[in-house]
């Protein structure tokens, strides 16, 4: 993914799922850290802290506590700032049409459905990194 090592932020509440997403992308020989939040609330104050590196992407689950994704989505690229213009792909296990839709009508870069299957999730995941690591990102 590269884009200067630039971290990644996961917000996911499911721990089993960000231990799946943080070894895929080790398998994959990605460099980016992880940071990983559990929810919208904490991603959004992570993003305004000063302190931390403005991320190269975002991988957002949209059913979380306290800040679900939908919600942490219209705060982020409602945003003056430049956080609207960070990339977020949605990977969810919702399989409802609604949330599809809003999650694009919000700007997503992409909405996935995570697979159940390890080497599946894998494939996804190359599939995202190969995206990323040649498309160019505004600074």
């Amino acid at each position: 993914m590269k884009s200067n090592a630039r971290p990644i932020l996961l917000v996911e509440d499911d721990r089993i799922d960000a231990m799946t997403v943080t070894r895929a992308l080790r398998e994959l020989h990605v460099a980016n850290p992880v940071e990983h939040m559990e929810n919208g609330e904490q991603a959004l104050a992570w993003l305004k802290d000063p302190a931390s590196t403005r991320p190269c992407l975002i991988l957002l689950d949209l059913n979380m506590p306290v800040m679900g994704g939908i919600e942490f989505l219209r705060e982020i690229k409602g945003d003056g700032m430049h956080l609207r213009r960070i990339p977020v792909v949605v990977l969810t296990t919702s399989e409802e049409q609604r949330d599809k839709v809003e999650s694009f009508d919000l700007g997503v870069a992409g909405y996935m459905r995570k697979p159940v299957d390890y080497g599946q999730f894998v494939d996804m995941m190359r599939t995202i990194d190969a995206y990323w690591t040649i498309s160019e990102l505004p600074e």
